[in-house]
């Protein structure tokens, strides 16, 4: 559990803490050590691409990184506005799917700047790229993308290469709709118009390169025995969290009618064979097999097998 309470002398600080469920199995807090490379590679990222922006649209650009965090890819969807231009980029070298999210009116004002306009665009509801449009576009974002490999150098080896453009989001599947992707949320500016710009990565990918790159980070000794010492307190809390342990039968299936029509005295036939041991759950996941027994005055069971796979 995530204990979440209210600073000191703040309104309603006398409140009880509010605690908040933990999935431990699918974690979207990024250590505050990894938040700080990811900032300063994604800052880097920024940079390099106002600057690519800045000499082909000889248009004033900057790009700015507002905050990066850890979502599932059904709650980055939902987030984001319909229509808006989705570039779907492959990550390399894993073969995952990247998006690069923004409006298609910003996309605009870059085809107007390139064609030697004053930047004007064209803001009407529902425009897509056409060809020409979206060949201009693409050409700029390859310039402006070439720099991730060297704002990530020192994380991992990533590249990104531009796939096609959709515009639903409601329709683009790039990852499942429970995995951890990591998005960065960008403030674009292009002359005297002000966008948001984000950038999705595979979640999980990025989490490992930064657990593999804290061996190669340079960190202090008081830092390294900071770390082992929390993660020592970690060990220990969590080995001491209670759990709840239930013991079940083989499931039955039966009528909704039945079901409904259930009184006190009815009999529910098991179809658990006597000589089947049951299983032994928690949190709905089997982790081992016991056979039925007593102890003492107490009904109990005895462990006779233990389902590897599924203790991690």
């Amino acid at each position: 559990m995530t204990v979440l309470d209210t600073a000191p002398g703040a309104p309603g600080s006398t409140r009880e803490p509010q605690v908040e469920p933990y999935d431990f199995r699918r974690p979207l807090t990024l250590v505050r050590e990894h938040a700080r490379h990811l900032e300063m590679a994604f800052g880097r990222l920024a940079r390099q691409f106002g600057t690519q922006l800045t000499a082909r649209l000889r248009a004033v650009s900057a790009l700015e990184l507002e905050h990066i965090a850890l979502h599932t890819y059904e709650e980055y969807i939902a987030g984001l506005p319909t229509p808006t231009a989705m570039v779907l980029c492959s990550v390399q070298p894993t073969g995952q799917t990247g998006v690069l999210q923004l409006p298609v009116a910003a996309t605009m004002v870059w085809v107007d700047y390139l064609f030697g306009g004053d930047g004007r665009g064209d803001d009407r509801p529902g425009r897509e790229l056409t060809d020409i449009e979206l060949t201009l576009v693409r050409e700029l974002l390859e310039h402006a993308l070439a720099d991730m490999e060297y704002a990530f150098a020192g994380i991992t080896r990533l590249s990104l290469d531009i796939r096609s453009v959709q515009y639903n989001p409601q329709f683009v599947q790039a990852a499942a709709a429970t995995d951890a992707v990591l998005v960065a949320t960008f403030r674009l500016r292009v002359g005297e118009r002000e966008d948001t710009l984000t950038l999705m990565l595979p979640g999980e990918h990025m989490v490992s390169a930064l657990q593999v790159a804290d061996g190669v980070v340079a960190t202090s000794p008081e830092d390294r025995r900071k770390a082992m010492a929390a993660q020592e307190d970690l060990t220990h809390a969590v080995a001491a969290v209670p759990v709840e342990v239930g013991v079940r039968f083989a499931p039955i299936t039966v009528q909704p009618r039945d079901v409904l029509a259930l009184a006190v005295g009815d009999v529910l036939p098991l179809t658990h064979p006597s000589t089947e041991p049951l299983d032994v759950v928690v949190d709905d996941v089997v982790l081992a097999k016991a056979a039925i027994g007593s102890h003492g005055p107490r009904l109990a069971c005895r462990v006779v097998a233990v389902t590897e796979e599924n203790r991690a």
